[in-house]
């Protein structure tokens, strides 16, 4: 009997990432195959992001371009979930009759019995539901790497940005436990993973569910206690909750990396308070000078909105000051675009289109030279670098292996590693955005898990904690 074969397509942040790979881990338990034809694969899976305005488009028009083949092949299936399918829920098949299943955020285990209800009964199934009814993790994983894995350590947000849906489509923070989390690690660890990556909407109010407030500092020195864990990240957190106790448990964990990502959005402090973000430029800053002040080395990263709803050419030049202050390694930079739902979309003042590109481009033009002065700061230092599987798209042309560095930059290494080995190498050459090591490799450390790899046959699906409908997602705390 041919099993049937599955495609995922996947849209958006970390978060979607990490539960597509739960929905691969679902499918090929159900006795899904993974697809690697030519061909359309029996089923599609589109795992959506609501977050930008093109949002919308994007899925219908790949939904469109998918309709051949379905007409072609009936028996194959589309599945729509992840944010834009709880936003948009029946919607999607009003658009797009073709598609088979409709699910949402709060319902990944779902999936493989909705397929086999709309086979059964020849007819779209829109499954959308409100409260958490599995936490992501608990479920099978089919990983896209064998040697770094995302552990996600909450689910939802709290906080009421006007300018982000996702609360609403994600709902209310839900904390796991750390025991779980840390159980997840450990079996990860033990199956080959060298880095893992600690995830939230707001990852540093870990711990609000259930009342310890310096419950993600203590997280990071227990990844710490972890024998063969090599690198731990985490993202995003957010400036409301950065506390002390996070900057020392990351200076004083060695294995917690000097990275972090912490979105600034603006450096207007009238922007900020028309985002509904709880902190200013001046505390925003202050932590950034905490942090180097305890890992001078760290790289620190953000994103930013140019032309928020009310944004003047002032509010504009202090965010350009923010940023010049900063001195950010990297910057994830976004015009502004409504998303229907927020209330920023119905909000007095919105920025022209010219206007807004304007300031895109200079605060580009201010973030790439800032980047390629910092990234310049490190030629004849020597890094450390984790090779990862397709860093680097030029590899084979230019006999380099690519990877990560301890502070996240991307580095081009002259030499020969496999992915998942460790490899030191001193810096020849930096550009903004990434930097090379043309010196060769000076020490070389095997992934640990390499033999098992070549002699162990396919990545083993992972499951960690309650499986589904054995047990209950932790009780969802009230906001007032």
């Amino acid at each position: 009997m041919t099993l049937r074969t599955y495609e995922i397509r996947t849209y958006g942040c970390q978060m979607n990432v990490h539960d597509s790979e739960r929905l691969a881990g679902l499918l090929e338990e159900a006795g899904y195959a993974r697809h690697a034809g030519e061909r359309p694969a029996d089923l599609v899976v589109f795992n959506t992001c609501a977050v930008r305005e093109n949002a919308d488009n994007r899925l219908y028009g790949n939904l469109g371009h998918l309709y051949p083949a379905k007409a072609e092949n009936p028996d194959m299936q589309i599945a729509v979930g992840g944010c834009l399918a709880q936003k948009d829920r029946g919607r999607i098949v009003e658009k797009a009759p073709w598609v088979d299943v409709v699910f949402g955020t709060h319902n990944l285990a779902a999936l493989p019995a909705l397929l086999e209800r709309a086979r059964h009964n020849r007819q779209a199934q829109v499954e959308i539901v409100e409260a958490l009814q599995n936490f992501p993790s608990d479920l099978p994983t089919r990983r896209e790497s064998a040697y770094s894995a995302w552990v996600s350590v909450s689910v939802g947000c709290d906080n009421t940005c006007t300018f982000c849906i996702v609360p609403s489509l994600r709902g209310t923070e839900t904390d796991r436990r750390s025991g779980d989390v840390l159980a997840e690690i450990r079996a990860l660890v033990a199956s080959g993973v060298v880095e893992v990556t600690l995830l939230g909407q707001n990852v540093n109010s870990y711990g609000r569910s259930f009342g310890d407030r310096y419950a993600f500092g203590k997280l990071l020195r227990a990844c710490g206690s972890i024998d063969g864990l090599q690198r731990v990240r985490f993202t995003s957190p957010h400036p409301r909750d950065f506390t002390d106790d996070v900057i020392a448990a990351m200076a004083e964990t060695p294995n917690v990396m000097p990275q972090l990502h912490m979105p600034m959005q603006s450096g207007s402090d009238a922007v900020l308070k028309a985002m509904r973000r709880s902190y200013r430029q001046e505390r925003y800053l202050g932590i950034i000078d905490r942090v180097r002040a305890a890992m001078p080395d760290a790289a620190i990263t953000t994103d930013i909105i140019v032309g928020f709803p009310g944004e003047t050419d002032d509010d504009f030049e202090q965010t350009l000051d923010a940023v010049r202050a900063a001195r950010f390694a990297s910057a994830f930079t976004f015009q502004y675009s409504k998303r229907p739902g927020t209330p920023a979309a119905e909000m007095p003042g919105q920025v022209p289109k010219d206007v807004v590109t304007e300031r895109y481009d200079r605060l580009i033009a201010v973030q790439d030279a800032i980047s390629w002065d910092e990234a310049k700061r490190l030629i004849g230092r020597e890094v450390e670098v984790l090779v990862g599987a397709g860093d680097g798209r030029k590899d084979a042309a230019t006999g380099r292996v690519s990877g990560r560095a301890r502070d996240g930059r991307l580095v081009h290494v002259a030499g020969t590693a496999g992915p998942g080995d460790t490899v030191t190498a001193q810096v020849t050459y930096a550009a903004p955005h990434h930097l090379v090591a043309d010196g060769g490799i000076r020490e070389h450390r095997p992934w640990p898990g390499a033999a098992e790899a070549a002699h162990g046959g396919p990545q083993q699906l992972l499951t960690i904690g309650t499986r589904p409908g054995a047990g209950s997602v932790p009780a969802r705390r009230d906001v007032g």
